[in-house]
């Protein structure tokens, strides 16, 4: 059964929000990786991260040249070597701009039974896992804009049809999640 998840849109406070790291790795874990997995697959894309998702743990999925993973808890070290690129977001429908990301990166983190991980890649899998792990520390690509190209996004993002249109519905996760006002 294919479980596709509303996809946050860009203004939505979660995309802003640093993620929890997961500590639970249970049923839900599982249940959340699957509805990252279809709504990625669906949307198309070729990355989505929890919080696009409304659920804000440090979890994303993605989809690059036919390999297709999640990744949960992901810490990177990336090349000194640049790319320029073309770069888009779910979570910002319809809109591309050049980005400058690192080239190649080595992410390593857990899978969704908890076992570790390594992921190697370069260009649009360095871009994707750099971009679905800014996700989960609360940065849109717009960020990584030079500040010409973001004015320019942000006008574009201001005079869509999606910005702005559905009120912000918040999804609770079932993961106990550390308070930040204690």
């Amino acid at each position: 059964m294919v479980s596709v998840v509303p996809i946050r849109l860009f203004g939505d406070p979660v995309l802003r929000t640093p993620a929890s790291e997961v500590v639970t790795f249970d049923k839900e874990l599982r249940g959340l990786v699957k509805d990252l997995t279809d709504t990625m697959r669906d949307a198309p894309g070729v990355g989505l991260a929890a919080p696009q998702l409304g659920v804000s743990l440090r979890v994303f999925t993605y989809w690059v040249d036919d390999e297709l993973g999640h990744l949960v808890n992901p810490v990177l070290d990336l090349s000194d070597e640049q790319q320029d690129g073309e770069e888009g977001c779910l979570s910002v429908p319809d809109l591309t701009f050049e980005c400058k990301r690192a080239r190649s990166v080595v992410a390593k983190g857990m899978n969704m039974h908890g076992e570790p991980v390594t992921l190697e890649g370069s260009d649009l899998l360095a871009r994707c896992v750099q971009h679905e792990t800014d996700h989960l520390d609360g940065i849109v690509f717009i960020d990584r804009l030079d500040a010409q190209t973001r004015k320019e996004a942000m006008k574009a993002i201001r005079e869509s049809d999606w910005f702005g249109a559905d009120p912000v519905q918040i999804k609770l996760s079932p993961h106990q999640q550390p308070s930040r006002w204690l």
